[in-house]
């Protein structure tokens, strides 16, 4: 095992030079930390373009969703000093691009979150661009475009002569520009996108600004655990994937707070916050901690936690497939222990307990329609399994998973009370947790099948899932009842394929290790039962599924949002840059490191 920033055999350790070319610019965007600029290159092309990491709610009608909406700045070609394009062959590194052209490197970072600084060889050269907006001008430095109130605003300038400097109207929505610069050592072009009034137009030196995002990726490097030599180039890209996710302070994003993709899921979703947070625990605790105050910072009046938060608002309910309020799984105290554990903060359990206890009454006050004591998903997606063939025939269904995140919850809030010196409310909270326990082999334990069933209208749904085997996760079933669940686990036919656990059992009719939840394999189930399995007793399996999971995560160059079962291969829809599989595999991998399981 080796630190990244310490000596080993070769030399130095380079963490930048490791990642060199790790970041396919053609898949996934050249980014920072919390900055909503993406720059991507154009598959095959010689050109770039900018999309932006946002909801934009006010113009989607005309936009369309983030997934699919046009980049705001396409067609970004490098010029010669004759204005003609440039090809390039391009070297990505964390902190930089690096254009290699016929006149000379361009060489691209971030001067802040909303400025994109570009570094120009010596000489007569420019670039032109594409940017999409109403009214644009162009002045003695450069040019700007502006959307007004609502909208986004870009301005380009320059620190050296300016020798062409043109704007041409291409339809009602966008314009070409074209910008040629006597370029001189440290000279340096920005774009600054904003949905601020005022840009950004100071242009600093470029070995300065070079420096300075090199110094600020190096530290971030440098602070991490270290861990074994076989994982440590994915590692840091991982690491790479959790700096530049982050989304900085805006509107009803309260603090930094990271993002499952920046490109598929743009804001912070509440259980991805909550694994986020185990991978920032072992580098900056503060920011492992807002990851969940900024959920708490939308909390209801009457104790929910919002689904999602973005810039301009937060989701609380949905109209589709049914129309209920949305959430997601309670796993916040046990997310929140887990912070503690490192920092022995008691301030922030005593900060966020309350809070805490309002979440977990929610769930039991308005999410049990029947009232025989077993919470129920009133939507398919609180449960964070958006598209599992357990909702296929509808809604609410009384769920082991649900009733096994709150029986977590409330040991974990037994040992917060018990951290705050409240032993006699510790003690309620784990009578609590034991009594749903209780409930639960009740209503859902089928002793012939070995299983624990969701249930509609108190039917079962004939759908085996590992979610059938989560009570395991609680430590309070009996010897023989966890017994007869790791055998389901363990079973090459249902869960024990080449890269588990899948979401859906093989061997079931609507197993399809491709589509979401209906199959494939996700990094937090399978961290989750490597818990389940570590507090039961079951070292052994433990450690083999920690490890695979490792070897999973490993097997691609990217990390992805969920794997295939069987291959280890990405499933066609599976987001990239994915966060939690990147937190997670991080934190099993200093945990391998350390010689801990969990």
């Amino acid at each position: 095992m080796t630190d990244i920033s310490k000596k080993t055999d070769e030399g130095l350790v380079d963490p930048l030079g490791l990642l060199k070319n790790k970041i396919l610019v053609e898949q996934v965007p050249f980014s920072d930390r919390g900055s909503r600029i993406m720059l991507f290159k154009e598959r095959g092309g010689r050109s770039l373009y900018i999309k932006l990491a946002e909801r934009w709610v006010r113009r989607e009608a005309q936009l369309g969703s983030y997934r699919v909406r046009a980049p705001i700045i396409s067609n970004i070609q490098l010029l010669d000093g004759e204005g003609s394009p440039l090809d390039f062959a391009i070297t990505t590194y964390p902190h930089k691009l690096i254009l290699q052209t016929r006149c000379g490197s361009f060489q691209l970072a971030f001067q802040d979150a909303e400025t994109l600084y570009i570094s120009p060889p010596p000489g007569r050269v420019g670039l032109s661009l594409r940017a999409y907006s109403a009214a644009g001008a162009t002045d003695r430095r450069g040019g700007h475009f502006r959307e007004g109130a609502g909208g986004r605003n870009i301005a380009y300038t320059a620190n050296s002569p300016v020798v062409e400097n043109s704007l041409a109207r291409l339809d009602g929505s966008s314009f070409l520009a074209r910008f040629l610069v006597e370029a001189r050592p440290n000279s340096g072009i920005i774009l600054n996108i904003t949905p601020r009034l005022g840009f950004n137009r100071v242009v600093l030196p470029a070995d300065l600004v070079l420096a300075e995002v090199e110094r600020r990726w190096r530290d971030w490097f440098q602070a991490v655990p270290p861990v074994e030599e076989a994982y440590r180039q994915q590692y840091l890209y991982a690491w790479w994937i959790m700096r530049c996710g982050l989304l900085s302070p805006r509107f009803y994003i309260t603090r930094e707070g990271m993002t499952p993709s920046k490109t598929h899921y743009i804001g912070v979703w509440q259980w991805d916050a909550y694994f986020h947070a185990l991978a920032y625990r072992h580098l900056d605790m503060r920011l492992a901690e807002d990851q969940l105050r900024l959920l708490l910072d939308h909390q209801l009046d009457n104790g929910m936690i919002p689904d999602a938060v973005h810039d301009e608002g937060v989701v609380v309910d949905l109209a589709t497939p049914v129309h209920a309020a949305v959430t997601k799984p309670p796993l916040i105290a046990w997310a929140a222990l887990k912070l503690y554990q490192l920092s022995r903060n008691r301030d922030f359990l005593d900060e966020i307990y309350e809070p805490l206890v309002r979440w977990n009454a929610w769930w039991f006050d308005l999410n049990d329609d029947d009232r025989d004591g077993i919470v129920q998903y009133n939507h398919p997606f609180s449960s964070g399994l958006d598209d599992s063939p357990l909702w296929d025939q509808g809604m609410p269904v009384e769920a082991p998973d649900l009733n096994t995140y709150l029986c977590v919850q409330m040991d974990a809030l037994a040992r917060i009370a018990q951290e705050l010196w409240d032993e006699k409310e510790a003690q309620t909270w784990r009578e609590k947790a034991q009594a749903l326990v209780s409930r639960l082999v009740k209503h859902c334990w089928d002793a012939k099948a070995g299983i624990f069933w969701a249930t509609i209208n108190h039917q079962p749904i004939p759908t085996l899932t590992p979610f059938n085997l989560y009570p395991l996760w609680t430590g309070r079933l009996g010897r023989s009842m966890a017994r007869r669940l790791v055998e389901h686990l363990t079973d090459h036919q249902e869960f024990w394929t080449d890269y588990p656990i899948p979401t859906v059992a093989k061997c079931d009719p609507k197993y399809n290790p491709n589509q979401m939840w209906r199959g494939p394999t996700w990094v937090n189930i399978n961290y989750i039962f490597i818990e389940a399995l570590a507090m039961n007793g079951y070292l052994h399996l433990a450690r083999e599924l920690r490890d695979r999971t490792l070897k999973l995560v490993m097997g691609q160059s990217d990390i992805y949002e969920y794997y295939h079962p069987e291959t280890g291969e990405r499933p066609p829809k599976a987001a990239p840059i994915f966060g939690w599989s990147a937190a997670l595999f991080i934190d099993l991998a200093i945990k391998r490191a350390q010689g801990k399981i969990i």
